[in-house]
């Protein structure tokens, strides 16, 4: 029919475009994001001693509550900036998107998360952006999401690791889609790296579900 076929020409070329644009486009607001983050942490005062380990915010968790004060503002500081520049530049993408993944998590379990919620509806209460109340956690929530497609698909087309990418010759081998119980465990690692921080029993929950689909076929092998 002439209208799908309209329809299957449009969606295939967005698709083909879009392969250039939108991790392009992630890539580079996030960057913006944290760049802007690690140079008011570079240029300001360390106020991480201010944050409380009681009422509405949870504090670090471990194993960061076991360090100084002061490493956890380097470590925040540099790992915002170094990492905002491999975003920037599309270099090891995958690598950078996750330690971003973890970066945010820290940060929204020690000043974003309520220390205390009875429900999925209270807990949802502090979905929002602002200062005040029993929790903020909208805008880290954001950026998580905005970085589990950069964890996943990459730096997109117009990145240095697809210059590498070409220069090593592996394009052909790097488009094999390789799927099963694997690939559902690393995703599940991801979603395990993401809320360990903030609520350890999710975390852990995502992590020993990840365990049993990544070992599970090498057991069923040796069988």
């Amino acid at each position: 029919m002439p209208v799908l076929n309209f329809y299957d020409d449009l969606t295939s070329r967005l698709r083909a475009s879009g392969d250039y644009l939108w991790p392009l486009a992630l890539r580079l607001i996030l960057a913006w994001e944290f760049l802007e983050a690690g140079l008011s942490k570079l240029h300001g005062e360390n106020w991480f001693a201010q944050i409380p380990w009681e009422g509405w915010q949870k504090g670090f968790p471990v194993p960061f509550s076991l360090l100084p004060t002061d490493l956890n503002w380097l470590l925040a500081t540099w790992s915002e900036l170094v990492f905002a520049a491999m975003l920037f530049l599309g270099l090891f993408t995958r690598f950078a998107a996750i330690s971003l993944v973890v970066v945010t998590a820290v940060a929204t379990a020690a000043v974003h998360w309520p220390s205390e919620w009875a429900s999925l509806g209270e807990l949802w209460s502090s979905y929002l952006i602002t200062s005040d109340g029993s929790g903020n956690f909208k805008l880290p929530l954001l950026f998580l999401i905005m970085l589990l497609p950069l964890v996943f698909y990459g730096g997109g087309k117009v990145s240095v690791d697809q210059l590498l990418i070409r220069l090593s010759g592996r394009g052909d081998q790097l488009d094999i889609r390789r799927g099963g119980l694997p690939s559902t465990g690393l995703a599940l690692l991801v979603l395990a790296l993401s809320t360990i921080w903030v609520e350890p029993s999710w975390g852990f929950a995502f992590l020993t579900a990840s365990a049993v689909a990544i070992l599970t076929p090498a057991i069923r092998g040796k069988g």
